[in-house]
């Protein structure tokens, strides 16, 4: 398969790979600070949506997402990761009740179980206070503080992580027609942009991540092209967050159904650590822990 060149508008993209991280040391998420030298952080993702498209539906019952919880942090995951709204290609929003319908009692049951950090992807502000009120410490914002609401003055009052995404439209429309002149120069540009701003509205530079958004907004040779030249978002100062898990542009590369993508995304995740990312966000949390704890002995030798 051919992919298209993507033009070069920053300097130093050829060394690929770097084996060293250029990114902070930490992130603070509260009262916790998380060491980022120490080696790539684990993100486990659940979402309890009925319309996800890796695992839409499977962890309706409260009950069987937080026993699937337990088991990534288990299993090496660092921070857990909770979706109340599909951000699939073509989803539609859902109101703001309906999210926390679905969110707040895995939340409620996963609090006390697990000591780990856990995060909340919702870009409403009105989600992301009531769920900082009942413990979770991050918010991954997949539009990038964009949002009406002030969703960066709730999570900067509560002193909580922040991590802000990358995304071209939105999920009901991000993936009809989507173009880059220079893809990483474009979003670079952006999250400088978002960063300034959360900053302005108070969250602590500490608590702030950011991550390209594989997949919301893309083309497959754009997503390529952002893993390839991931180093280059260490200019940004923030810890870099990647999501490539089972991936449409995986399936693509290897014509393979969703459920078969596991190596592909395993190589995502190769990449991503070899160029210093300090989270990797994965379904499947444990081979993701054995392939990251061997690269990064690699990396660090």
């Amino acid at each position: 398969m051919a992919f298209t060149h993507v033009r070069r508008a920053v300097t130093d993209r050829d060394n690929v790979c770097s084996l060293s991280s250029a990114g902070p040391a930490r992130f603070r998420c509260r009262d916790r600070l998380l060491d980022l030298k120490e080696r790539t952080r684990i993100v486990g993702v659940l979402n309890v949506t009925p319309d996800s498209f890796s695992d839409g539906g499977r962890f309706l019952d409260p009950e069987v997402a937080v026993e699937h919880a337990v088991r990534m942090v288990e299993e090496g995951a660092d921070i857990v990761e909770l979706g109340g709204e599909s951000t699939r290609p073509g989803a539609a929003p859902v109101p703001a009740d309906e999210e926390l319908r679905r969110v707040l009692p895995v939340l409620r049951r996963l609090r006390p179980r697990v000591a780990t950090p856990l995060a909340v992807d919702t870009y409403k502000a009105d989600v992301a206070r009531v769920v900082l009120e009942e413990g979770a410490e991050i918010v991954n914002d997949i539009y990038g503080v964009r949002g009406k609401g002030g969703l960066a003055e709730v999570v900067a009052r509560a002193g909580a992580g922040l991590v802000i995404m990358h995304m071209k439209g939105t999920p009901r429309d991000m993936q009809v027609d989507p173009g880059y002149d220079d893809v990483v120069g474009e979003i670079m540009t952006f999250l400088r942009d978002r960063v300034a701003f959360a900053e302005g509205m108070g969250v602590d530079p500490e608590a702030i991540a950011v991550d390209p958004g594989l997949g919301f907004g893309k083309r497959a040779q754009d997503n390529l092209a952002l893993l390839r030249h991931l180093s280059e978002f260490h200019r940004l100062g923030k810890p870099v967050m990647i999501g490539p898990s089972r991936k449409s542009f995986i399936g693509k590369v290897l014509d393979m159904s969703v459920e078969d993508r596991h190596g592909g995304t395993a190589a995502c995740v190769a990449a991503a650590v070899l160029q210093g990312a300090a989270f990797v966000r994965v379904h499947e949390v444990r081979p993701a822990f054995h392939l990251i704890k061997m690269l990064d002995a690699i990396r660090r030798a």
